[in-house]
């Protein structure tokens, strides 16, 4: 199957860039591209992308507002984004994964990492790094940034939600949080990957997660994980 891939950036070069890289891929193409957020809306639903690169800052509606737009189609559901991003810490990036972002890319990676993160979200799995992507949000928590998370009522909503897991889908869930894969968590417990991945799809189906992106914001927002301040 090739993956259908919507670029959403406002500088045209970096567009043409991205587009020679990926349609020199036979598993990918690039079926639209998008200057503003409101076309990367609208260019997800009319070419049926698989995977939208969307840059978070961009004039007009940027690249969070288009991704909450996305995420909050019914008809976009299948859809999974990437965030680019030129900064390694990044306010915008964790709003981004609360949002329904299946992970982040700086602007800088190299092409196949690049690409393998477009096979990866095309895949569903939106396992984008995720030490990188654990330690960017214990970094921004760290920081001060969302200070309230665990403590607010937003972390008291998450809280609740919670309550939903069982002892070992909990368990399971601080472990994803600390950016483990399924098979180094299935190694700690003593059980196969694939118990471990059905723990992680049912946490997932209780806590109304796009993927594992969302479940380590929602293990930190909730309080469950803490940031190591260094």
């Amino acid at each position: 199957m090739t993956i259908r891939v919507l670029l959403a950036d406002d500088q045209a070069l970096l567009r043409s860039a991205f587009r020679v890289l990926v349609d020199s891929e036979p598993d990918m193409e690039v079926v639209a591209e998008a200057a503003d957020g409101a076309e990367a809306f609208a260019k997800a639903r009319s070419e049926r992308a698989d995977v939208v690169l969307m840059d978070i800052r961009m004039p007009g509606t940027d690249g969070l507002a288009a991704t909450r737009m996305i995420t909050a189609d019914p008809a976009l559901s299948g859809v999974r984004i990437v965030m680019l991003t030129t900064f390694e810490v990044d306010e915008y990036v964790v709003q981004s994964l609360r949002a329904g972002a299946s992970g982040f890319l700086g602007k800088g990676a190299e092409p196949e990492e690049l690409l393998n993160a477009i096979r990866i979200a095309a895949a569903g799995d939106a396992l984008l790094s995720p030490v990188a992507t654990k330690g960017l949000i214990a970094r921004f928590l760290a920081q001060g940034g969302g200070a309230d998370l665990g403590d607010g009522e937003h972390g008291r909503a998450h809280s609740e939600r919670l309550a939903a897991l069982t002892t070992r889908e909990r368990e399971v869930l601080v472990l994803v949080a600390g950016g483990h894969s399924n098979d180094e968590i299935a190694e700690r417990l003593a059980v196969s990957p694939l118990t471990v991945k059905t723990h992680v799809n049912r946490a997932m189906a209780k806590l109304g997660a796009r993927d594992r992106a969302q479940l380590v914001v929602t293990a930190y927002e909730s309080g469950l994980v803490r940031p190591k301040v260094e």
